[in-house]
């Protein structure tokens, strides 16, 4: 299937994009993001980052479907 992926703050700098199409087997972001992770090995484990399907926060197991937009946001530090 089809999915538009956005990458936030460092991801996107470590991915080198802001956004990119994906055709994808990957059913949840979890799997998404490990196959993000394998074409841009910079992208460092998402434990603590937070994923949204279509502007909406999301789980990182909930289903993808054709056409989702993936946004990935990675830990935010601060204090």
């Amino acid at each position: 299937m089809k999915i538009q992926v956005r990458y936030f703050a460092a991801f996107r700098e470590a991915a080198g994009l802001a956004a990119e199409p994906v055709e994808t087997q990957a059913d949840t972001p979890a799997a998404l993001f490990r196959e993000c992770a394998g074409r841009h090995p910079a992208l460092q484990s998402y434990s603590a980052s937070l994923v949204a399907i279509n502007d909406e926060m999301a789980d990182w197991e909930q289903p993808l479907a054709e056409g989702d937009e993936v946004l990935f946001f990675p830990p935010v530090a601060g204090g």
